[in-house]
């Protein structure tokens, strides 16, 4: 294939253009604020877990609180009524004694279960400060995670605007290359590799491969307008002043 080599020498700055492109592409995929919002997610989806485990516990203790609550109150009837025939009079004194004894040990179960419901009560403190704790710090991740996308969608408006325009370069490039140059770079590009890449200092810009001294003198012994590949990457060698030859 033949090409003017000023039509050629196109392809090193589409090259380049294409190089920006995949650098843009590789920044709108991989933007640090995803990475971040990725953590603020795990650590917000932390704090609600330990939220309802709050709340659960809360409502456990909630209703042991009213089973202690209604077992001290049945037992306080129990003895205010126990209270009123001991001091009313009219009992046996075994009667008497037997009244006086559960009366004492009323008393005692009452002491018991009030304790206990102090406990609770300490523990439904704790409790309520988890809650809140879990609380304020589902609220503080939330802000942070409002403030990380706004970084986000400016960091990816920001992209978005590189890439239109590289891609408005493209193809004010592409309009000036030779399409059957063009379809063979393209060809290139479209298995992973670099299309184009200057010929200089006996090396290939593309895959950066040194050629031998005899692969020099052929590529030497060419036309200008003569399309030339490495033989290592199947790159287009664009040849200039700077190649030596």
């Amino acid at each position: 294939m033949k090409v003017d080599a000023g039509a050629q020498r196109l392809l090193l700055d589409l090259a380049d253009v294409d190089a920006e492109i995949a650098r843009i592409d590789h920044r709108r995929t991989s933007l640090p604020e995803d990475a971040e919002l990725d953590e603020l997610a795990t650590r917000v989806d932390a704090a609600r877990d330990d939220l309802v485990r709050a709340e659960i516990s809360a409502e456990d203790l909630a209703r042991e609180y009213r089973r202690m609550e209604g077992e001290a109150t049945g037992m306080a009837a129990r003895e205010a009524k126990d209270s009123a025939q001991l001091t009313g009079g009219g009992l046996a004194p075994k009667a008497l004694s037997e009244l006086q004894h559960e009366l004492n040990g009323l008393a005692r179960r009452r002491a018991a279960v009030e304790d206990d419901m102090l406990g609770v009560m300490e523990q439904q403190e704790a409790i309520a400060a988890e809650q809140q704790r879990a609380s304020a710090t589902i609220d503080h991740v939330q802000t942070e995670i409002a403030a990380v996308r706004e970084r986000r969608d400016g960091a990816l408006a920001k992209a978005t605007a590189d890439r239109e325009s590289a891609d408005a370069r493209r193809a004010a490039l592409v309009a000036d290359i030779a399409p059957e140059l063009l379809a063979v770079y393209d060809k290139q590009r479209a298995s992973g590799r670099v299309g184009a890449g200057l010929l200089r200092a006996r090396r290939c810009g593309a895959c950066r491969m040194e050629l031998d001294r005899g692969t020099i003198a052929s590529i030497a012994a060419k036309a200008p307008d003569d399309v030339v590949r490495c033989e290592e990457c199947g790159a287009i060698l664009v040849r200039t002043a700077e190649s030596g030859l």
